[in-house]
């Protein structure tokens, strides 16, 4: 069932479609700068609390650079049981799997303390940014 409600009431979360080769515009994934457009994309779905399944269809060359501008510094902004939860991949060489899961894991210890210490100061100080 896509869509619709559930038997609460509630309406049941939306899965975007992200497609790479749409969004970066571009085959070779080696720029942070293309790697910014797809996490632009990411955040924004996730901000509206949907799903994203990421697509990496006829895309060539991976980086960590782009990766890591696409995927790991959302773990600066969201936290990890969430975008673990969220965040799926499909049409992703094993290769390219390998690289992805490494950013992800370095990114995670690394970008996931910096949302912790800010969510906390922005508990204390009882406002939206900090």
């Amino acid at each position: 069932m896509c869509g619709g409600s559930d038997k609460m009431g509630k309406a049941t979360e939306e899965k975007v479609k992200i497609k790479i080769i749409e969004t970066a515009g571009i085959n070779c994934c080696v720029a942070a700068c293309d790697g910014q457009k797809v996490h632009d994309k990411i955040a924004d779905a996730f901000r509206n609390n949907s799903k994203v399944q990421l697509s990496f269809a006829e895309t060539d060359e991976l980086t960590p650079a782009f990766l890591n501008a696409a995927i790991g510094q959302l773990y600066g902004t969201f936290p990890a049981e969430m975008i673990e939860k969220s965040l799926s991949f499909i049409d992703l060489d094993p290769e390219d799997e390998v690289i992805l899961k490494r950013v992800m894991e370095r990114a995670k210890g690394y970008l996931e303390h910096a949302y912790s210490c800010r969510k906390a100061l922005r508990d204390v100080m009882g406002g939206e940014d900090a």
